[in-house]
């Protein structure tokens, strides 16, 4: 569940871009922007995407169906945002779905304890301590409060699920804390409807809720959100398929712990156990080389292999999908084998059959996941591109997940040249995302579209009316090409791909 987890600090001495200057850049060019920011005191965790922000989004979700969903032949479903209390008993979330809050008892400010404790003794504390370990941990490391120093003690649960009251009775419901429960709850009809046969991956892109306590850490810890997940029903008797085998030679970044990750073959990563089949090795490679395929660098992506103490009690084995960035190493992806446990819950509280048939077999599914933060993801991805080279800063978004692929200027705004444009942009904006721009010198508008972090800008000036020719600056490099306008066309769709 890739947007509760922890943003670990960065190893010293590393120059990196600052977390400000990203989101800066960020909000400076429409990528994103606090919700209700107009008004004073608006809660914290409410983030909105901004006209970039939505087409890198869009960006990252076609890419997510192509290279993910459609690559493994799942299947994509749409699920409610609000389900009623007994699935979220069933899965535990009413029970056990909360953070480790304390108390001033002098001026009532709430702290999460475990986070206060981990800034204090700079390093991870599990979130499933009895609430008596963290208050001993407190008093262990003088830990006070903030506002007024008084000593902090009294652990208590909070759960950071939204209630919503259904129709006038008020009907207890809750926003989904995660996509998956609407999942997991339709596989009956799944199976039943659609011909399907395991083992297979269902995926689902939407948003999730939670009432975190006290999010300060931006877009990385929203209280509304998007993910995208992967469930994969497999029989638990079939995990060394041949589909699998073509994942053997790729190698996995895997670390233990905070140990740095030591690439290995997935082949040699199930053979010593770090991987416990082929099935997870073949997810945890489409993942990994996913992100990669993004344009993040390989030496910057580990899969942290959680220990027992880290894992959901319901995890068999567990693994972290985290990407170095300025912010320290930061969590995309939560990788889980999920066991039998959430069909079983849900089928013993529902009172239904959640069996599906398997060779002529009936069989209970186990699940693996692959839970994706989408904005923690886009914040990785801008974090990699940002750049500073003397006095420009642009953004080296890979040209599939830039928002905005291509900048159509007129020179001038005389001789016809702004006419010409206009019409060559026409020509552009329904094969890809184009933008026009005629405001400011030449100069100024290559510098808000480098900041932007579009790959190629468009120039129409006086060749184009003597020899129909346009002039293609590269963002990075910022190198010139002369291209015939009846091939630009072609030209920018050879280098997008």
């Amino acid at each position: 569940m890739a947007e509760t987890s922890n943003v670990k600090n960065t190893t010293s001495g590393e120059r990196a871009p600052g977390y400000e200057e990203v989101m800066n850049l960020a909000t400076r060019r429409g990528y994103f922007l606090k919700s209700a920011d107009a008004y004073p005191n608006t809660p914290a965790g409410f983030w909105d995407y901004g006209p970039l922000g939505t087409l890198f989004k869009s960006r990252y979700i076609e890419l997510w169906r192509k290279l993910l969903v459609k690559r493994d032949e799942m299947v994509e479903v749409d699920t409610s945002e609000i389900l009623p209390r007994a699935v979220f008993v069933a899965s535990g979330h009413v029970g056990n779905f909360s953070d480790p809050v304390v108390e001033c008892s002098n001026c009532h400010s709430i702290y999460r304890a475990d986070k206060l404790i981990e800034e204090k003794v700079k390093k991870t504390v599990p979130e499933g301590l009895p609430d008596a370990e963290y208050d001993a941990l407190l008093l262990e490391n003088n830990i006070l409060c903030r506002n007024c120093k008084n000593t902090l003690a009294g652990t208590r649960r909070f759960n950071m699920m939204f209630r919503v009251g259904i129709g006038p009775a008020a009907e207890e419901a809750y926003l989904r804390p995660e996509t998956c429960q609407g999942i997991f709850v339709d596989v009956p009809f799944f199976f039943k409807t659609q011909r399907i046969k395991l083992p297979k991956g269902f995926a689902q892109v939407g948003k999730s809720f939670r009432n975190e306590i006290a999010p300060r850490q931006g877009i990385l810890r929203q209280r509304e959100f998007y993910q995208a997940e992967i469930e994969v029903l497999f029989n638990p008797e079939k995990v060394d398929l041949p589909k699998y085998d073509v994942a053997l030679d790729y190698k996995l970044n895997i670390s233990s712990g905070d140990a740095e990750a030591v690439p290995i073959k997935v082949s040699d990563a199930v053979a010593q156990g770090l991987v416990p089949n082929k099935m997870v090795g073949h997810y945890l490679y489409l993942i990994q080389s996913f992100y990669e395929s993004l344009g993040l660098r390989s030496e910057r992506i580990r899969l942290r292999k959680l220990t027992r103490q880290e894992k959901a009690f319901y995890a068999a084995v567990a693994y972290d999908l985290e990407v170095k960035t300025s912010v320290g190493w930061l969590e995309l992806v939560a990788c889980n084998d999920r066991s039998d446990y959430d069909l079983k819950q849900h089928a013993e509280v529902s009172k239904t059959d959640f069996t599906v048939e398997d060779d002529g077999k009936k069989v209970l599914p186990h699940i693996f996941e692959l839970s994706m933060g989408v904005g923690r993801s886009l914040y990785a991805l801008l974090d990699e591109a940002y750049r500073v080279e003397d006095a420009r800063t642009y953004l080296a978004l890979s040209p599939k997940v830039a928002p905005v692929q291509v900048a159509i200027f007129p020179l001038m705004g005389k001789d016809g040249l702004p006419e010409k444009a206009r019409d060559i942009y026409e020509s552009l904006k329904y094969k890809f995302d184009a933008t026009y721009d005629e405001n400011g010198s030449i100069g100024r508008r290559y510098a808000r579209s480098d900041e932007a972090g579009i790959p190629f800008c468009a120039t129409i000036d006086q060749e184009t009316t003597a020899r129909g020719t346009v002039t293609v600056r590269e963002r990075d490099s910022k190198a010139q090409s002369v291209v015939p306008v009846a091939e630009l066309s072609s030209w920018l769709a050879d280098r997008l791909n």
